[in-house]
């Protein structure tokens, strides 16, 4: 599914980053590792990237991450990308400044084994920064999941990232503008959490 939707020179969720982490990237280290969940076509990777961030995209689309990487060229950055399953994937401990998630909606076990990684895989200092549908999202037409089992809330979060303080987490409905597939108000979950 993931490489048909990819599979166009047009980037379907557009090249700019998400509102919500360029407000936030201050919060992770200045030059530090940052691991991107679920990164797609590269547009947070890449900006981060020409930051001085050293990031690593995992995605399960190899045609996403093509992009991805293409588009770090244009920015004059550098990404490392990594073809995954996020079912399968695990996540180093001890080796990330920020974990991030964009809009990466996951089967709830799927979710709950990786999120259960966060803490672990974050340096002391280290920031996990997400946004994601929540389920008030199903009654818009303007992007996500058709099911809410598949979407967020503040309150299952915090269970499935247990041991992070939480600096935010919030839901809230915002205008969303994010290329053809997410375009008006949603309804959205937004987290910054960090290990102490």
């Amino acid at each position: 599914m993931w490489d048909e939707r990819y599979d166009t020179e047009e980037y379907v969720y557009g090249t700019e980053p998400n509102d919500f982490l360029v407000s936030v990237t201050d919060r992770i280290p200045g030059g530090g590792k940052v691991l991107s969940l679920g990164e797609g076509e590269g547009r947070n990777a890449a900006w981060l990237a020409g930051r001085g961030y050293r990031v690593t995209a995992v995605d399960l689309s190899s045609v996403g991450l093509r992009k991805a990487e293409r588009l770090a060229v244009a920015q004059e950055a550098r990404i490392e990308t990594v073809v995954a399953d996020l079912a399968e994937y695990q996540i180093q401990q001890g080796e990330w400044d920020g974990i991030i998630s964009f809009f990466c909606h996951m089967p709830p076990d799927v979710r709950r084994k990786i999120f259960g990684q966060v803490f672990r895989g974050l340096k002391p200092g280290g920031v996990f920064i997400l946004e994601a549908f929540t389920p008030d999202q199903l009654q818009y037409d303007t992007g996500g999941p058709p099911t809410a089992d598949l979407m967020m809330t503040a309150k299952g979060l915090k269970e499935e990232l247990k041991g992070l303080e939480f600096l935010r987490a919030v839901e809230l409905e915002r205008e969303v503008r994010e290329g053809v597939h997410h375009k008006g108000t949603a309804a959205v979950l937004q987290v910054l959490g960090i290990r102490n």
